[in-house]
C-alpha cells in the first residue's frame, strides 16, 4: 500500500509539473479560503501562540499576521508538491543561496559543518544545496508514520544529491564519516518540541519559556564542527533567499547550551522581522516549565546531555 500511495503522490506532482507555478497559487488561495474560513484549521492554536509571542501587538495586527501565515502555509504545501518535479535550474532560480562559499571554504579544508534552521519559510526548498557544493549533504529527518509520505519526503530531499539521515542514525553516520575524514554539511531543524525526557534546556523564546532539542548541538560538539545558522527571507511568492551565518568555528570550545541559545536568538530575530513565515500552527508550547520541574522531567545537568 505504501508503494501505491507513493506513486499516487508522484502522479499528482507530475500533473503539477504541466502547469507553471503561478497557476498553482490559484489552488493555494482556494485551500487558504477553506482552511482559514470554513474548517478553521487550528485557528485557536495560532491565535494563542501569536497572542503570547506578541503581546505588544493589537488584536488586529495579530489577525493580519495569522491570515498571512495561513496563506503562506498553503503556498508551502503547493510548492512542496511542485518541488518534486522542479529542475535544477529552476530550483536555483527560486531559492538562491547568497554565500555558499562560507560553508564550502570549511568543507574544502575537511571540516564538518552542522547547520541549524527552523520551520521557517519553506524549509523543504533548501534541499538543493548539493547544486552549490561538491561535498556530501546529510539532511537530518524524522521518519513519518505514513509510509507513502515518508518515501515521498525522502525522495524529495535526495533528488538533487542529498543523502537523508534518519534521526536515530545521526550519531553513527556523521561520526563515522568524520573519522574517515569525509567532510559534509548536515542541517538540523532544531525548533521542534522535544520529548519529555529530552527536557535539558529551557530559554525565553518569543516571550515564553521554551524547551529545546539539543541533538544538533550534541553532534556539533562531538565532532568539533563548524556551526552555521541558515537565515532565509521570502522575496515574493515562490522566491526565497538564504544565507549562512557563522555561529562558531569550533563547537567543542563552546559552553553547554551556548550554540542552541545563539541559534534560538537568530531564529527569534528572523521571526520578529517576518512573523508570518514561521510554523505557528505547531503546538510549540504545549509543555509548561513549572509543571516539568515539579514532575522532575527537567534537569539542566541531566545525563541525557552528552
Amino acid at each position: 500500500m505504501a508503494k501505491i500511495g507513493f506513486h499516487l503522490i508522484r502522479f499528482v506532482t507530475l500533473i503539477f509539473r504541466i502547469f507553471p507555478l503561478p497557476i498553482h497559487y490559484v489552488f493555494s488561495d482556494l485551500i487558504f479560503f477553506f482552511s482559514f474560513y470554513i474548517f478553521r484549521y487550528r485557528r485557536d492554536d495560532v491565535a494563542e501562540n501569536l497572542a503570547k509571542s506578541f503581546p505588544e501587538k493589537s488584536n488586529e495586527e495579530r489577525s493580519r499576521i495569522a491570515k498571512r501565515y495561513y496563506s503562506h502555509l498553503c503556498d508551502t504545501m503547493i510548492e512542496t508538491l511542485y518541488y518534486d518535479r522542479i529542475t535544477a535550474s529552476q530550483a536555483m532560480k527560486h531559492v538562491k543561496f547568497l554565500n555558499p562559499e562560507l560553508a564550502n571554504n570549511y568543507l574544502d579544508k575537511g571540516r564538518p559543518v552542522i547547520g541549524f534552521l527552523g520551520h521557517y519559510n519553506n524549509w523543504e526548498w533548501f534541499s538543493h544545496w548539493p547544486l552549490y557544493s561538491k561535498h556530501r549533504f546529510y539532511p537530518i529527518y524524522k521518519r513519518v508514520k505514513n509510509l507513502a509520505f515518508d518515501k515521498f519526503y525522502f525522495n524529495l530531499r535526495s533528488r538533487f544529491g542529498g543523502i537523508p539521515v534518519e534521526r536515530s542514525e545521526t550519531f553513527r553516520k556523521l561520526i563515522g564519516d568524520n573519522i574517515k575524514g569525509i567532510p559534509f554539511l548536515s542541517p538540523f531543524l532544531f525548533d521542534q518540541t522535544p520529548r519529555i525526557y529530552e527536557f535539558h534546556h529551557w530559554t525565553t523564546f518569543l516571550n515564553q519559556q521554551t524547551p529545546w532539542v539539543l541533538g544538533a548541538e550534541k553532534v556539533a560538539q562531538k565532532l568539533d564542527a563548524v556551526v552555521v545558522f541558515l537565515n532565509s527571507r521570502k522575496i515574493r511568492r515562490g522566491y526565497y533567499e538564504a544565507e549562512y551565518i557563522l555561529v562558531t568555528e569550533h563547537a567543542a570550545d563552546c559552553p553547554k547550551f551556548e550554540i542552541t541559545e545563539k541559534c534560538a536568538r537568530l531564529l527569534e530575530k528572523q521571526i520578529i522581522e517576518q512573523p508570518e513565515y514561521w510554523l505557528w500552527s505547531h503546538r510549540r508550547w504545549k509543555f509548561n516549565k513549572d509543571e516539568a520541574v515539579q514532575n522532575k522531567t527537567f534537569d539542566t545537568n541531566a545525563p541525557g546531555y552528552l
